[in-house]
């Protein structure tokens, strides 16, 4: 639905109002909706009572009902029983569609668009790409874009894992596996890795290696410049392997921050801040903890060395300085809670008045998550075998438009598989990866999206006919079309559903309905052979309808093609 009769509705609302108030029909907004009922001349649209008693301070809606007809609005009316308590406008039908096929895919005004960080994905260098950062990466890329289509100011932040003892045993694992700079650079994530898994083996039998892991950290945390430099060069080559996946997966970021950025020599202000305003106590094994509902947290090792809790409390302090956010959001799982909770406790007790800015944005895991062949753990190997298992379904396909070669195009299909069976589930729930169910070409799968898409492309370059350069709603006179104009108008209805609620599976099911509505139109409403002028309009309708479901994939973080 478009803002423009969102805010006629709206001005009228205000306007006929006998006491002044200081809502503006743009606040109206979020609240006018899409209603059920339609007639071959009028279309419903709504706006809660509930919003006009808490927000208008309107109790008794006579002088609302006194608003006279004119050519848009054509009567006024409210159910007022527990299952409607609705006020109701019904807006004259040609009107109502001329409006929706010209702002259909655009955001509603927002005149007052906040600061946002979404700090997300922030895989841990120790360990593989594992699901639980994929999950992490899909919804944080989900909310970022979202915000964005929204004209909110969006900062993506992935604050990679490089931090700690266990990069201490990755040097050690490094200098007894004797790689090379050039074997690092060649494949960092897995070497890094089985650098740390060798480490480990060994200090199980050999109890020096721990002492040797815990050096070579020290020697990082005080800032030695040779381990610097080396630490720095293996950081480089694991981020330019990381954007590459993220490449894959349509995710892209503003910045990278690593925990390294607030080693303890670089946050000595923030430690003495936590010390000076007794935030943090010394207990008698030397290390620096608080207490957070009736539990010991550990602030600071006896060393001096920082936690990952410090390193947190010192970054979340370094963004607001820096972006001076309205909200920061850490898309993490669920098992974090108590972390965040212990993150905005120390920011309280700093007096730090943007404290309650911070939010966790939770999510349940994936289970059972692995490629066909084995055990894989790490999220390049997976997306690799998506690639090559809809190459076969490709290959199987009587309709495939695409060379088989194409391996670019199979690796968007399943991608766009692996996405919407993740966002279809509802965030906090945890859920079972099932390869049948996520790569399956029936049903409400990544692959229906797309297949839509290049369906409506393709009616487009092949129909023989050209998009009119205006609508003329009075031939659309189809029920089809009635269907399909209502599922097109509710895109902006759900966007803000979507957004109050922080769910992707809200939008995911919208566009699954709004697929169905499609195809039951490309059945009854024939462009190529009807009546010129009367297929010029069906295309058009059609087009904006793909233009909604383009928008829609694109804040999903899909890759819409136009061939499969």
């Amino acid at each position: 639905m478009s803002t423009k009769l969102k805010l006629y509705l709206g001005r009228k609302i205000i306007e006929c109002l006998k006491r002044p108030t200081s809502f503006t029909p743009t606040e109206l907004l979020p609240w006018i909706q899409i209603g059920k009922n339609h007639n071959e001349q009028c279309m419903e649209m709504t706006m809660p009572l509930e919003v006009l008693e808490n927000n208008l301070g309107i109790t008794n809606i006579t002088e609302i009902l006194k608003i006279q007809p004119d050519d848009i609005i054509k009567r006024i009316s409210y159910g007022n029983n527990r299952a409607n308590r609705n006020l109701q406008f019904d807006v004259e039908r040609n009107i109502f569609i001329k409006d929706v096929i010209e702002n259909c895919a655009k955001p509603d005004f927002n005149l007052k668009p906040k600061t946002i960080v979404f700090d997300y994905s922030s895989p841990n260098i120790a360990k593989p790409f594992h699901f639980g950062h994929l999950r992490s990466t899909i919804i944080g890329n989900f909310l970022s874009n979202l915000n964005k289509f929204l004209y909110n100011k969006v900062t993506r932040l992935n604050y990679l894992g490089d931090w700690g003892t266990q990069f201490g045993f990755i040097k050690v694992g490094i200098d007894e596996l004797k790689f090379s700079e050039h074997d690092i650079r060649n494949n960092p994530l897995k070497l890094l890795y089985e650098s740390y898994v060798y480490a480990n083996k060994l200090a199980e039998k050999d109890s020096t290696i721990l002492e040797r892991a815990k050096l070579e950290f020290s020697k990082l945390e005080v800032g030695s410049e040779d381990h610097l430099n080396f630490w720095k060069d293996y950081m480089g080559f694991t981020r330019d392997e990381l954007v590459g996946i993220y490449k894959r997966l349509g995710v892209e970021f503003d910045e990278y921050n690593y925990e390294s950025m607030y080693s303890s020599r670089n946050i000595q202000n923030v430690i003495q801040k936590l010390k000076d305003r007794k935030v943090v106590q010394q207990d008698s094994d030397g290390k620096h903890v608080a207490l957070v509902d009736k539990k010991t947290v550990s602030i600071l090792k006896s060393d001096g060395s920082t936690l990952y809790i410090t390193r947190d409390i010192a970054a979340a302090i370094d963004r607001f300085d820096k972006y001076k956010f309205d909200k920061m959001y850490y898309v993490v799982d669920n098992s974090q809670s108590d972390h965040f909770k212990t993150l905005k406790e120390m920011l309280h007790r700093l007096d730090l008045p943007w404290a309650n800015r911070l939010h966790h944005v939770k999510f349940g895991r994936i289970r059972g998550m692995s490629t066909r062949k084995g055990n894989a753990i790490f999220l390049k190997d997976i997306l690799d075998e998506c690639r090559e298992m809809m190459i076969q379904k490709q290959i199987e396909s009587p309709t495939t438009k695409v060379k088989i070669d194409d391996s670019e195009t199979s690796d968007i299909l399943g991608v766009s598989c692996v996405i919407i069976n993740d966002l279809k589930q509802r965030r906090q729930r945890d859920y079972d990866f099932n390869w049948e169910k996520v790569l399956q070409v029936q049903g409400d799968t990544g692959i229906k999206l797309q297949y839509v898409h290049c369906r409506l492309h393709s009616l487009e370059e092949n129909c023989g006919v050209k998009l009119p350069p205006q609508l003329v709603p009075e031939v659309l006179v189809e029920p089809e079309v009635t269907n399909l104009i209502k599922s097109v108008a509710k895109f902006q209805d759900i966007l803000y559903r979507t957004e109050e609620q922080f769910e992707a599976c809200i939008l995911v099911t919208y566009l699954f309905h709004l697929c169905n509505d499609i195809n039951k139109a490309l059945k009854v409403l024939k462009v190529k052979g009807a009546d010129p002028d009367i297929g010029a309009q069906r295309l058009l309708l059609l087009v904006k309808s793909r233009d909604v479901l383009h928008a829609g994939m694109s804040i999903l973080g899909l890759k819409p093609l136009k061939k499969m």
